[in-house]
């Protein structure tokens, strides 16, 4: 670790650790719902259950970008982070601002949109909080080196800054809702969150392998071209059944099938530079979650997303099991690995030791991303008998659901393994460490 500053995304990486174990506890209650109907039933609505489930990974990804960005920035900036004051009152705001949303939910106070449930005293918190974020980072930026890593993970920032002031936007009308309720929720997750993913991608790949920045960056330039390209006008998959004009079913067919090449571009590059490079980083399980977050986010954002993203086929499987599938697989891969993949290479550097515990983090990669992959291969065969029963065969919905009770059981026994697997990581990164560096080093970024 080569700027004291870079200790600042600690406490962040240990908030957003403790809200993804919260939110996988709460996924698997929902899951549990699927096989026990009543389970929790009157102290726990199903609703509130999936609504804290899917809030709680927003906001432990949001925080977990936060305390990545604040790692990599002083490095990329070669300066100091701004101010390290604001940088831990904007963690307290936003951690405020989601708990108090998290609570205000098991009484039942919500907006109600998807997504978007938080009452809006915590979304002007959010607001805030992230706005002293981007003013930290932006200030640390402007004083420090320009590099195309730190001025694209900023430009995504930014990006999901201005889009999601469209969470204040709730208009009556229910097609004109979804439509601008979409760029929130599309835009950034398949299109300016690809940014940060991808420089954080291109950071690790520098760390790791060695491999020269000009040309990581000329790969880098081509992905965010790809991903903003394609991302944007691709939200027009989301226009197709909500009262939209029937152009959109053409736009969002054919720029959504090109949302697969950004990932599949991101895969190339990992391995390319993977091979091109040094393999004797001492991280080796940095590596592994590298690698493997490029691998899977292209599996499931890009090939089980373009399994049901044309019209002509979206038309039967909208919203059901399918589309759970695809969701999971891609939100793993694309962001909860490479936050993973963050903190597994910055721990050891914060906590200045060797890197440690490298076999127990690669035992957690395996059963995570296993078990996530068997999740997500119930879910889509629970996706095609649902799609036939009900919407080809026109059978009643809960007799359908019956059907698919063996799935329902599979995907919790997935999600227990998931439960133990991030046991485990947190068990690796934060339990205790064998190996403390010599007096005078500061952590394997100095290798």
């Amino acid at each position: 670790m080569k700027y004291e500053t870079q200790r600042v995304a600690l406490p962040f990486f240990a908030v957003a650790m403790a809200l993804f174990a919260l939110q996988v506890i709460f996924g698997i209650l929902a899951a549990t719902v699927y096989v026990l109907p009543e389970f929790m039933v009157e102290l726990v609505p199903f609703h509130i259950m999936r609504m804290s489930h899917t809030n709680l990974l927003i906001v432990w990804l949001l925080i977990g970008f936060m305390g990545c960005t604040y790692f990599l920035m002083p490095e990329e900036a070669e300066t100091e982070i701004h101010s390290p004051l604001i940088a831990y009152i904007q963690l307290a705001i936003f951690a405020v601002a989601g708990a108090g949303a998290l609570v205000s939910y098991q009484f039942g106070i919500h907006e109600g949109r998807e997504f978007l449930e938080q009452p809006l005293w915590s979304k002007i918190l959010i607001t805030i909080s992230f706005l002293l974020f981007l003013y930290n980072t932006s200030m640390t930026l402007l004083r420090g080196r320009r590099t195309a890593i730190n001025s694209i993970l900023m430009l995504g920032l930014w990006l999901a800054a201005i889009f999601w002031f469209f969470a204040f936007y709730n208009p009556s009308n229910l097609a004109l809702d979804k439509l601008y309720w979409w760029w929130i929720v599309h835009v950034w997750v398949e299109g300016v969150w690809e940014l940060i993913m991808a420089s954080l991608l291109a950071y690790l790949l520098i760390k790791l392998t060695g491999v020269d920045r000009e040309i990581i960056e000329k790969w880098l330039y081509v992905i965010i071209g790809l991903a903003l390209f394609s991302g944007l006008l691709g939200t027009g998959h989301h226009y197709y059944w909500i009262g939209a004009p029937g152009y959109w079913q053409p736009i969002g067919s054919f720029f959504s099938t090109l949302e697969v090449a950004p990932f599949f571009a991101m895969v190339m590059f990992a391995f390319y530079m993977f091979w091109k490079g040094r393999r004797n980083h001492p991280n080796k399980a940095a590596m592994l979650w590298t690698l493997g977050s490029a691998t899977v986010a292209f599996f499931g954002a890009g090939v089980w997303g373009f399994m049901h993203t044309l019209h002509w086929v979206n038309y039967y499987t909208h919203g059901t099991q399918v589309t759970a599938a695809h969701g999971h697989l891609a939100f793993y891969g694309a962001y909860v690995m490479m936050v993973l993949a963050v903190v597994t290479y910055a721990m050891p550097q914060l906590r200045r030791i060797q890197p440690f515990n490298q076999i127990i983090n690669m035992w957690s990669f395996w059963l995570m991303t296993a078990s996530m992959c068997f999740m997500t291969f119930t879910l889509t065969f629970a996706g095609v008998v649902q799609t036939h029963l009900q919407r080809v065969m026109g059978i009643n919905y809960m007799e359908v659901q019956e059907q698919l009770s063996l799935f329902y059981m599979m995907r919790l026994g997935a999600g227990c393994v998931v439960a133990v697997a991030a046991v485990v990581f947190l068990w690796a990164v934060f339990g205790p460490a064998r190996e403390e560096l010599p007096a005078g080093e500061t952590g394997v970024a100095n290798a």
